[in-house]
């Protein structure tokens, strides 16, 4: 091991029309786009929405598929079509919502409550209209905001601390959305009866830009509306830059002339919060770097995160998660480069890890009791702008069914229930709010990409590559309770420039299985080769990046499934390995790894 890690701790036809669908061992029909970004439909199933079926109760959709116990033929397919294609549909909040806790392992010492029901007021659920109004709002980084937006600010969330806990826009209410939509408040039932006991989850999937987009949209009319100010924004958190790395000042002092700050939470990492730069690869240990590394390896986190990581939509946004997808047997779902990175986090280095289920901000019951998960999830959302805007190819959303009428429910602003979906949140300009960029700016992180490695610091061969085993002779899953490694072979070596912009090549960490109600990370290393004494940090090229859960599941059982990918192309060429057929990596445990497990790896072309 270098001691660079030791440092970082079958065919069927229907009625309706034909389709070809192929399986294996390790992996089941997936309803999925009808042309993946890719070019791939690798073990995908499209299928038609046409009819209704009412399936056995603890029946699993894709056994059905696979004709598992002869229980479905092609005869039926056609039948299963409507619910298999059935997309994400949030119920009425306010008439089919139970007490959250999943993901909330220590429920009886949980500070904050459970019941993160919203209030009713006896209203039905009308569709969402676009605002009319011709001002966009401008959302503004939080560290250098004017005294007029910082005052705006403050008595906006004054006001709203103000109102009473039952009133659908009060503080509490409003941090109530994030606990049920996130810790199992809402059932599937509204997509089909044959869903009402599956969970819904808008985590650890393609629902996690669109979701938090509509959160806060609503979150910053409400505030608007409480200080009678239609051109009221959010500020954000603009940890992308250095200025804006430490926790924006408003947020710090308890008291602001006396009176109690609106903006503070007492529940955060008093550390973190009072000195020193978020750390966007927070593993949960503070690595005691130099401000000024610290800066370079979040600058280098963040281009992994939109660049190298998120090289295209399921990269960037997650996996496909439809009607009939359980939080936790969700088949091979895969989390997005944000989402497990610099979001996630952001979320624990800013929660308190000293209390019962880390809150605030560090579990999702609690996170939005912090006024800073507002500003944290609008630069968030301000990553999805700036994917899309780096022009590259593959950087575009979802462009099927099952994304763009994927629907969740609100209240707005004069307090009606509204019905939006995915598909009218893709363009800022008709929502009416964008982010104040600097013109001439060229964004830091653009240009950190790691450097590429010195090779008078690299052995000339990998002394350890004997007893690293090949990954086609392991039997998975295997246990991550320890630093393990893994020779995986390449499907190309010495690809062309042309072939390069062409094909990315990823890698696949696939299956993981981990206890939901437990923070967990693990970090990625590709072709680490280098010299004793020579240590690595997530500034470096051979750093691939890490996988990382805030707690959140399912209360009958905390174990999720997940995948995640890493881009290789520039890391290879970085780490001056292009050459090699195989690759070694390396995945080291963080934290909550004890029984987290690995079901498969692989390197493959997209």
């Amino acid at each position: 091991m270098s001691s660079s890690l030791l440092l970082l701790n079958s065919s069927f036809t229907n009625t309706h029309r034909p389709f070809k669908a192929r399986t294996n061992q390790t992996q089941g029909f997936r309803v999925s786009c009808n042309a993946a970004p890719n070019g791939h439909n690798d073990n995908k199933l499209i299928l038609p929405e046409s009819q209704k079926l009412i399936l056995p109760p603890n029946v699993d959709r894709r056994n059905l598929l696979a004709g598992v116990g002869g229980l479905y033929t092609a005869a039926n397919l056609g039948s299963l079509s409507a619910a298999m294609a059935a997309t994400i549909e949030t119920p009425d909040i306010t008439s089919v919502c139970k007490d959250a806790g999943a993901g909330v392992n220590k429920k009886d010492d949980a500070i904050r409550t459970l019941k993160c029901c919203p209030p009713s007021l006896g209203k039905e659920v009308k569709h969402f209209v676009f605002p009319k109004e011709k001002t966009v709002r401008m959302r503004w980084p939080a560290h250098n905001g004017t005294k007029e937006q910082v005052d705006k600010y403050r008595a906006a969330i004054k006001a709203m601390r103000a109102l009473p806990d039952d009133h659908p826009h009060s503080f509490v209410s409003q941090a109530k959305i994030h606990c049920a939509y996130c810790n199992g408040g809402y059932t599937q039932v509204a997509s089909g009866e044959l869903f009402k006991d599956i969970d819904l989850q808008i985590h650890n999937s393609w629902l996690f830009f669109p979701f938090h987009r509509w959160y806060l949209y609503f979150y910053e009319r409400i505030l608007g509306k409480l200080i009678n100010d239609p051109t009221f924004a959010l500020p954000f958190w603009k940890w992308d830059e250095p200025a804006g790395m430490p926790i924006p000042e408003m947020f710090v002092p308890e008291t602001i002339d006396g009176q109690p700050n609106p903006l503070y939470d007492v529940y955060r990492n008093p550390h973190h919060i009072k000195e020193g730069y978020v750390d966007l690869d927070y593993n949960g240990t503070d690595k005691h770097l130099s401000d000024k590394t610290q800066v370079a390896c979040n600058l280098s986190t963040v281009y992994r995160d939109l660049v190298r990581n998120g090289s295209d939509t399921v990269a960037f946004f997650g996996g496909d998660y439809v009607a009939g997808d359980s939080p936790v047997a969700n088949g091979d779902p895969s989390v997005g480069s944000v989402e497990a990175g610099c979001h996630t986090a952001v979320h624990i280095w800013v929660g308190d890890k000293t209390k019962p289920n880390r809150e605030d901000m560090g579990n999702f019951y609690s996170a939005g009791y912090d006024p800073a998960f507002y500003i944290h999830h609008a630069n968030v959302d301000r990553m999805w702008k700036l994917w899309k805007e780096l022009g590259i190819r593959g950087h575009v959303e979802p462009n099927c069914e099952g994304w763009l009428n994927a629907s969740y429910v609100f209240y707005d602003e004069n307090e009606e229930l509204v019905r939006v979906f995915n598909k009218d949140c893709v363009k800022l300009d008709r929502l009416k709010y964008n982010y104040i960029e600097n013109s001439k700016e060229v964004f830091p992180w653009r240009k950190s990409r790691p450097a590429r490695r010195d090779k008078s610091l690299q052995t000339t061969t990998d002394v350890n590559v004997d007893n690293v085993e090949m990954v086609d002779r392991i039997k998975f899953p295997v246990r991550l309770n320890k630093i393990r490694k893994f020779r995986v072979k390449r499907p190309a070596v010495n690809r062309s420039v042309e072939e390069k912009e062409s094909e990315n090549e990823m890698l696949l960490i696939k299956k993981i299985k981990y206890d939901s109600g437990n923070y967990v990370k693990f970090d990625v290393f590709v072709n680490d080769k280098l010299k004793d004494g020579v240590f690595t940090t997530p500034c470096d090229p051979e750093y691939a990046g890490g996988f990382a859960q805030v707690p959140h599941g399912n209360r009958k059982s905390m174990f999720m499934l997940s995948s995640a990918r890493f881009g290789l192309t520039e890391l290879f060429e970085d780490t001056n390995t292009d050459g090699e057929e195989y690759a070694t990596v390396t995945l080291v445990p963080r934290t909550g790894c004890e029984d987290l497990t690995i079901g498969k790896i692989k390197i493959e072309l997209f």
